[in-house]
């Protein structure tokens, strides 16, 4: 699945959402110390970032080179190109050592690991009792019920064939997917708590962030142009509508968060 990401890597760099700071907020209040962060399936190193303000250090890692080549540079984050498969080796050499991580995070990443592999390596890599994994996804975008009538059939008819089965996690906002981590100070549950960004877009960015889409990459290399001359029409009379040409664009942030605790 890394494949498709790394063909669109400046689409998925141009087009998609930063993540709010109060999601940030949250998340780094519940590590006693911040010293050092692991950001798996980095991409462009937008997450990094932002964790970069609170941890002395960040190591980020992805599969992509290509994403990695258009991350913004900080003196406090490593970046490190993994395989999709990390080895003990290979995560003791690029990532770090045994309970050394106060925070581990995967932003809208999670959905394509394999759990029980990744998870264990979380457990090993995590201090214990108090180290935390934070991941998170978001889901379909809103701009205002025009748009979004044309985009969810364009979301369900048409690009419905070309996702991969692991999006179903992403639909159904990460409540499904397995966490087996204990819910962290201050909250009963690992959730998922709903956060929300906002991106300020026109009608190009909106196709621009569509074309980053794996499903969209998917039909592409199959020979078939989702954003044919009818669906652009379409959602070009239902964006001028309201005579507004820039608009601010909600993607529902979902998260799940929890401690490794001293039993793992």
């Amino acid at each position: 699945m890394a494949n498709f990401f790394i063909k669109q890597a400046k689409q998925y760099a141009e087009g998609r959402p930063n993540y709010p700071q109060k999601l940030f907020n949250f998340i780094t209040s519940k590590t006693p110390s911040h010293d050092l962060a692991w950001d798996v399936g980095t991409g462009n190193g937008q997450a990094a970032q932002s964790l970069a303000k609170t941890y002395k250090n960040v190591i980020a890692t992805d599969t992509s080179p290509k994403q990695l080549e258009l991350a913004e540079k900080a003196p406090n984050i490593t970046y490190q190109c993994t395989s999709s498969t990390i080895s003990m080796d290979e995560l003791q050499t690029l990532v770090g050592s045994q309970s050394s991580f106060d925070l581990i995070t995967v932003a809208q990443a999670m959905h394509w690991f394999d759990l029980p592999t990744f998870y264990h390596q979380v457990k090993w890599l995590l201090k214990k009792p108090n180290g935390v994994i934070a991941a998170w996804c978001y889901t379909t975008p809103e701009v205002n019920p025009a748009v979004d009538k044309v985009f969810q059939r364009f979301y369900t008819v048409d690009t419905g064939p070309f996702w991969d089965p692991a999006r179903k996690l992403v639909d159904q906002k990460y409540e499904t997917i397995d966490f087996p981590f204990e819910a962290v100070d201050g909250v009963e549950t690992t959730g998922p708590f709903r956060f929300d960004t906002e991106k300020v877009m026109d009608l190009e960015g909106y196709f621009t962030y569509l074309r980053s889409w794996s499903a969209y990459q998917a039909a592409k290399g199959k020979g078939l142009e989702l954003l044919g001359d009818d669906v652009v029409e379409g959602f070009k009379k239902a964006w001028n509508e309201d005579g507004i040409s820039s608009k601010t664009v909600t993607y529902p942030v979902y998260l799940r968060i929890g401690k490794v605790g001293s039993s793992n």
